[in-house]
């Protein structure tokens, strides 16, 4: 099967070129994002292979079908970048990354609320300029702390077993309860019960019309004074101006986040050499209590593998059956 790759770096090409030998499809790479614009660079591909920020709405979507694409193959687990409306007019079959490495987000969740809490960031700069004062630093111990899970899926889940490693006491907010979260003790409670009671709060949870700015200016008002928030799963999910309010006002303590609503124009690319457009972004990179990662939380080697196999693989089942267990659509 002839595919058109969306949004391709160096390492998409090494692992899907790895995964392709049980394949033999022929991947054609484009390094620029899918947009209305880059959408006429898969005529006459059968499929394209898109990501996470990559355009995939009406007007794309029909110029897709009308130059013979027939499969969508999202190398990502989200398909909130998708018209499934009119992809299914289309008729257009839609398949996804369900599950790569649920432990490369979860660990990189931890790893932002470790590196907030100790300002191990702050500290890597003051000792490169020979400054060794531990003024400023002043942690807290997780142990004894309460942590509340928005999400318990998988990922979800997988926090909650290394915060109950360090001794925290975990709460949940989902509309399904995960027996593997209740079996770690966690105890499912209303959001804003959550809110109120946790001293860290990790949201885990997709981008729905339900959860779009979850975390807003009233829920925040809820939340403990100088509350941690950690947000991995989709910039959406946080009203990033109601959160620099917060931050400001010191309601919100400390923010990491490794996804942002207005990624698309600065995720996954270098831009050092010029300035930030995007006003609030810039504001949010001045706070010393934010980090902020360029959504590499799946970025491990054991994930990229999954993804490439997963997606050639529901590339293959198409090819040969024309169904797939991964179907969106």
């Amino acid at each position: 099967m002839r595919v058109a790759f969306f949004s391709t770096k160096p390492y998409d090409r090494e692992f899907f070129e790895q995964a392709n030998a049980d394949h033999a499809h022929e991947l054609v790479c484009f390094e620029p994002r899918l947009s209305v614009q880059t959408s006429q660079l898969a005529n006459g591909y059968e499929a394209v292979c898109a990501f996470v920020n990559d355009q995939l709405d009406a007007e794309v979507l029909e110029v897709l079908a009308n130059g013979g694409t027939k499969y969508i193959a999202l190398r990502c687990a989200g398909f909130n970048n998708v018209d499934l409306e009119r992809a299914k007019q289309l008729r257009l079959q839609i398949v996804r990354v369900p599950a790569y490495s649920p432990y490369s987000v979860a660990e990189h969740s931890v790893g932002l609320m470790l590196t907030l809490n100790r300002k191990i960031h702050r500290a890597y700069s003051r000792v490169r300029e020979g400054n060794f004062s531990l003024n400023g630093l002043l942690g807290f111990d997780l142990h004894g702390k309460t942590v509340g899970i928005v999400g318990t899926g998988k990922i979800g889940e997988l926090v909650a077993r290394i915060l109950a490693g360090f001794g925290c006491r975990l709460l949940g907010f989902d509309m399904r309860p995960n027996p593997g979260c209740t079996n770690l003790g966690m105890e499912y409670v209303p959001l804003e019960q959550l809110l109120q009671e946790s001293d860290v709060v990790s949201l885990h949870c997709p981008l729905t019309p339900e959860t779009h700015y979850l975390v807003n200016e009233e829920t925040i008002a809820q939340m403990k004074p100088g509350v941690m928030l950690i947000n991995t799963s989709r910039g959406g999910v946080i009203d990033t101006r109601a959160a620099i309010t917060g931050l400001k006002s010191g309601k919100i303590g400390s923010l990491g986040i490794d996804v942002y609503e207005e990624e698309s124009d600065y995720f996954f690319e270098d831009i050092s050499q010029q300035w930030i457009a995007d006003d609030v972004l810039a504001r949010l990179l001045t706070f010393p209590n934010v980090i902020v990662t360029g959504h590499q939380g799946f970025f491990t080697q054991e994930a990229l593998t999954a993804i490439a196999q997963t997606t050639l693989q529901n590339l293959s089942d198409l090819a040969e059956t024309g169904r797939c267990k991964n179907e969106v659509l």
